[in-house]
């Protein structure tokens, strides 16, 4: 990460914003693992990193030219609109990665062991996916104060006006994202046929190109 973002600052590439983004909350999540906040943190571990195998894989297609997810070409070519914001830079690729890439990695990991696992473990899976939700929270106002704001300085104005609202208002929007992202997964694990599968990732695919319209226009 460290490599593209120093490069990424170089030539002023707005990919920038989210990536900036990510590696402050992927910094985080290491500390929590290593603080034991999981039930399983081995599992929170694959997890983080195929999740981000998914984002860096789409990033060396998209950069090399090669056909990549449609969520993160329409993603990265949105930075390069004048027109859009810093704070749409990054919830478009929050919407990529989340909405689109967390489902498939999801699915990655709990597919080979849905099966076995008891009630207890399952439960036990859903609620070290939901802790990564008080992970994003407490790092949502440093992304603004460190991140955003330097970027584009009205924001300090917003922060002003808003205090925390405007934090918990992020938060909640994954919060609540997050939330759908584990029960469209609980879909994608009943489905047993390729076919099927590729189906279902393309409606996915449409709903988070269709979400990426609604964060370019407000």
């Amino acid at each position: 990460m460290g490599q593209y973002i120093e490069q990424w600052k170089s030539i002023k590439d707005s990919r920038l914003v989210f990536l900036n983004c990510y590696h402050l909350m992927s910094t985080n999540m290491v500390s929590a693992i290593s603080n034991n906040e999981f039930h399983d943190t081995l599992w929170v571990n694959k997890l983080l990193r195929r999740f981000a195998n998914y984002y860096f894989e789409g990033l060396i297609c998209y950069d090399c030219g090669e056909p990549t997810s449609k969520v993160w070409d329409n993603a990265h070519k949105a930075t390069k609109n004048s027109n859009l914001s810093e704070l749409q830079f990054l919830i478009l690729g929050v919407n990529a990665h989340i909405n689109y890439d967390l489902v498939l990695a999801l699915h990655d990991l709990l597919k080979p062991e849905w099966n076995t696992l008891s009630e207890i473990q399952r439960k036990q899976r859903y609620e070290d996916h939901r802790h990564v939700n008080h992970v994003i929270a407490s790092t949502i106002d440093r992304v603004q104060d460190e991140i955003l704001e330097p970027l584009n300085p009205t924001l300090v104005w917003v922060d002003l006006l808003l205090g925390r609202m405007d934090e918990y208002l992020i938060s909640k929007l994954i919060t609540n994202w997050r939330e759908d992202v584990w029960e469209k997964t609980q879909e994608l694990l009943e489905i047993e046929h390729s076919e099927e599968h590729e189906v279902f990732r393309l409606k996915l695919e449409k709903s988070v190109l269709k979400r990426a319209e609604t964060i370019c226009i407000f």
